[in-house]
């Protein structure tokens, strides 16, 4: 779905470090998607935040959470400042993930002490303005304008 992707890429995640591991590949994807004039917004959890950590012990996984955002921003860093790719930080509680491309998305919706991994994913597609897909469109730009900016290095 990524690699069609032409217009907007849209990540909105706590950590999703199976990305990377299931596609090493993904930060070079991104980059050719952004080279060819797609806009890449990349959202993962600040592992400082209260949210995250809170999440860690709803889901009886500690600290875990924490260490994967911290793996997910290690990952995502090396994109920070390459032309047509965003990645920020965020402090939000995560009511789903989001993986968008163009028209397309997938959306994990979380559940009350469940990893994320055994939530239903939803493959949604827009078919009328105004439907499901732009209301989760319209979720992941409120959460990308509390989010902070990842600096390279």
């Amino acid at each position: 779905m990524l690699s069609q992707a032409h217009e907007h890429i849209d990540v909105l995640v706590y950590a999703a470090v199976f990305l990377h591991e299931a596609y090493p590949r993904l930060n070079d994807l991104l980059r050719e998607r952004a080279a060819d004039g797609c806009a890449v917004r990349i959202a993962i959890g600040d592992p400082d935040s209260v949210n995250v950590q809170k999440r860690g012990t709803e889901e009886k996984f500690g600290h875990g959470i924490e260490s994967r955002c911290r793996i997910a921003l290690m990952h995502y860093r090396p994109l920070a400042g390459v032309s047509g790719i965003e990645v920020r930080t965020h402090a939000t509680t995560l009511y789903n993930s989001i993986y968008r491309a163009d028209d397309q998305a997938l959306v994990n919706a979380h559940v009350w002490g469940v990893n994320a991994y055994g939530a239903p994913v939803w493959h949604l597609r827009r078919s009328a303005e105004g439907g499901m897909f732009d209301t989760y469109a319209s979720s992941f730009d409120a959460v990308w304008e509390t989010a902070t900016p990842v600096t390279e290095g």
